[in-house]
């Protein structure tokens, strides 16, 4: 128990009247520890306080203030104990700093300065090491030396490292052995095993422990994780998985296709694993390339030129893959590359026939009879099967079928006469198709000439008119003759010309043949008049010289014309017939359609308006009873008889089939039956004459069905103008004024002097309706 004392300095007065004073003495300072987690059942005692002042006899009090003072430290005020109440934790709070001070009891006066003191928590081990920044993650190299430093891991302890070793911390492993190892002292952890590959084991998890005490027993520990990754090294280098690879290819696959892959296996990583490939070696380095698939990086082997089945049938390749990155720490591990053979056979493919020529020309004479022979083209199977091969032309190349061909031999004939001036030249394709393949054809292109034969005579190069003078000389030439010919004109082909037989013996022309394919016309007199012979005809015959020979006699037109002294033509028409100058032959076929025209117009519209009209005749087809009759003018009601005619309601078919015209009387008198006697002229019995009219009507079959009777006494309740009558008046003459019918127009006239003038009589208006 630390004992604290206080000693008091009493002031003394001096023999020469100085007042001494004594040098007060301060707390006499000691160090109070206190060990912390104390958890023993009474208050720790801290320490005691005592003053020189205290006499023992209780005056004084002793009072304490400051960190925890009442709360964790408590003072007894008569003795000056201080106990500590509750447990420390020296890592909470190391030390507390108090101050001390003894008063007097009944009055609380000081007797004492105050003074400050410490308390120390004095420190056990009660805290275990621990990792703050733990887990660790860390990456070394594989195939790295031992002792490689690979990370230091570092441990905290709470702990005093001032006192004892409580804070004294030593690492070591306890997971991760053999492979890593740490210094005790720094954490450290560096490799401990040669060689470690990453191709076989990648991740470590490894266990470090941090005691304290110094690792003595009875410290504490703590541990962390540290997961340890290898990095990758080139330290393998390309295998392929197989030493010779086998591939096939077809011949029918054409350049660019792919024939197979390969890969050389190399477990390093990124860019220490990557693989070139190339061709270093074999006979078929020439047909084949190589490259590489970017993605899956594998070696491609693809076609480069078209292999035969027939020509070769199995290639050999070397292909060498090899690292393109190589540490030179691992160059002794080498060589970084490997290689292998690629053995490539050759499939047989159904191919289409193959011509011996790429293409034929054969020559054909025209008019040759059908199955001349023209050529024969053939082609053969070049598989192994080498099967017989059948020809065919298509339609479409020889649409008008001019052409066969014999399917087994090839032989092309013609099946129709080839005339070389419609068509010079035939250009055709023949296919070839091999029987037991798989249809596959191929085509050949066959180009046939027709040769020439003289089968078209000569004629004349234009067909002109020739213009001659009245009074042209005799012995002038009016005309140079030249001839062409549909054959092919030959450098030695040449014409002659000479006047039929018929007109060898004219008196009016001449021919002379000019021996250069050409002839002369001559006039053999004079005295021409256009008005005796306006036109003139001249046959002439035309020779060519082809095997056989042809001649044709072509008609030459001389015309007679009027001419000037300087033979300058004015006329070459009879003058009756000359038309107006200016005028040519299509104006007037333009003016002749334009009147054609006009009239046809004039015909249609006068035909369209006797259509419109109604026809005299009812004809069987049209019943006129289904007419609708439409009035555009007012009539006068529905008691205007005359609006209805009532002939509409016979028969039309008539008696015997005569259909009466409706706008005249029949002139067909039908005689009055026998036994009904006509009564004489003078007879003055009406009933009998009745009777007579109604038997002639029943017996006419012209006569309208039925008697009727019209009326006309009044003007029609229909009517707006009402009844102009004056029968039905009820009134007298007094009472009427008929002045308003002098307003009525001319037509009412005559109404208007009966009615208006005052010296009318009633029975004069009566006389004038009545007539």
């Amino acid at each position: 128990t630390c004992h604290l004392s206080l000693h008091r300095h009493k002031q003394k007065v001096g023999k020469e009247g100085q007042v001494l004073h004594r040098s007060k003495r301060g707390w006499v300072w000691n160090q109070f520890f206190v060990i912390e987690e104390y958890t023993g059942p009474d208050p720790v005692l801290v320490g005691r306080l005592h003053s020189d002042v205290d006499s023992g006899d209780g005056n004084i009090k002793y009072i304490l203030s400051g960190e925890g003072a009442g709360t964790i430290f408590v003072i007894d005020d008569k003795t000056g104990n201080i106990h500590a109440t509750k447990t420390l934790d020296r890592e909470e709070q190391a030390q507390y700093t108090l101050t001390a001070q003894a008063v007097a009891r009944d009055t609380n006066k000081p007797l004492e300065p105050p003074s400050e003191f410490i308390v120390k928590v004095q420190d056990i081990n009660d805290n275990p090491p621990e990792f703050p920044h733990g887990p660790y993650y860390a990456r070394v190299p594989e195939m790295s030396n031992v002792g490689t430093s690979v990370l230091q891991v570092t441990a905290t302890d709470a702990d005093d490292p001032t006192y004892g070793n409580s804070a004294r911390l030593v690492y070591s492993i306890l997971q991760g052995q053999p492979y890593f190892s740490v210094e005790p002292q720094t954490g450290i952890i560096r490799t401990a095993l040669p060689n470690m590959d990453r191709e076989a084991r990648q991740e470590y998890d490894v266990v470090i422990q941090a005691k304290d005490m110094g690792g003595h027993m009875g410290g504490l520990s703590g541990t962390t994780e540290v997961k340890i990754t290898l990095t990758d090294v080139n330290d393998n280098p390309p295998k392929f998985p197989q030493s010779v690879y086998s591939m096939s290819v077809s011949e029918d696959k054409v350049a660019g296709e792919e024939v197979g892959r390969l890969k050389a296996k190399d477990p390093d990583l990124g860019d220490n694993g990557l693989v070139n490939y190339r061709l270093i070696d074999g006979d078929g380095i020439n047909m084949f390339e190589l490259t590489t698939d970017s993605e899956t990086r594998e070696a491609v082997i693809k076609l480069k030129k078209m292999v035969d089945f027939e020509t070769k049938r199995s290639y050999t390749l070397k292909v060498e893959g090899s690292n393109p990155h190589i540490d030179p720490q691992f160059l002794a591990w080498g060589p970084y590359k490997d290689e292998a053979t690629i053995k490539i056979s050759v499939e047989d493919a159904d191919e289409p026939p193959v011509f011996i020529a790429s293409s034929y020309t054969f020559e054909v004479e025209e008019n040759a009879p059908p199955g001349t022979p023209v050529g024969r083209v053939h082609a053969k199977d070049t598989d192994v099967a080498n099967n017989p091969v059948r020809y065919m032309i298509p339609r479409y190349t020889d649409v008008e079928q001019f052409f066969s061909i014999n399917a087994e031999d090839g032989m092309i004939t013609t099946t129709k006469p080839l005339d070389r001036e419609t068509q010079p030249w035939h250009n055709i394709s023949v296919s070839a198709t091999e029987i037991g393949g798989h249809h596959q054809d191929t085509k050949v292109r066959v180009n046939i000439k027709v040769k020439d034969v003289n089968d078209n005579p000569p004629e004349f190069a234009t067909n002109n008119e020739v213009l001659m003078c009245e009074t042209v000389a005799p012995g002038k030439v009016i005309e140079t003759l030249s001839a062409v010919d549909k054959d092919e004109m030959a450098y030695r082909q040449h014409f002659t010309f000479n006047l039929a037989p018929e007109v060898a013996h004219n008196h009016n022309f001449s021919l002379k043949d000019n021996r250069d394919s050409t002839a002369s016309i001559y006039v053999l007199r004079k005295g021409f008049s256009r008005l005796t012979q306006d036109v003139y005809y001249l046959p002439i015959e035309i020779n060519d010289n082809g095997i056989p020979a042809m001649s044709s006699t072509n008609t030459l037109t001389i015309r007679v014309c009027s001419c000037d002294s300087k033979d300058t033509i004015l006329s070459c028409n009879v003058e009756p017939y000359v038309l107006p100058a200016g005028l040519s032959t299509g104006a007037l076929i333009a003016i002749l359609a334009c009147i054609v025209i006009l009239l046809a117009i004039v015909v249609l519209f006068v035909a369209l308006r006797r259509q419109k009209k109604e026809p005299l005749i009812v004809f069987e087809e049209e019943d006129i009873r289904e007419n609708i009759i439409t009035y555009d003018d007012e009539g006068g009601g529905e008691e205007d008889t005359e609006a209805f005619d009532i002939a509409t309601l016979q028969n039309p078919d008539g008696a015997n089939g005569f259909l009466p015209r409706k706008d005249i009387k029949p002139e067909l008198q039908y005689p009055i039956r026998p036994g009904i006697g006509r009564p004489a002229a003078n007879s003055v019995d009406v009933d009998d004459f009745i009777k007579t009219r109604i038997a002639e009507a029943d017996s006419d079959p012209t006569a309208p069905p039925y008697d009727s009777i019209q009326i006309y006494g009044y003007e029609g309740r229909g009517s707006l103008a009402g009844s102009l009558s004056s029968l039905e008046s009820v009134t007298t003459e007094s009472d009427l004024d008929y002045d308003y019918l002098q307003s009525w127009g001319p037509r009412f006239k005559k109404l208007a002097d009966l009615y208006g003038t005052k010296d009318c009589s009633i029975n004069d208006a009566d006389d004038g309706e009545d007539s």
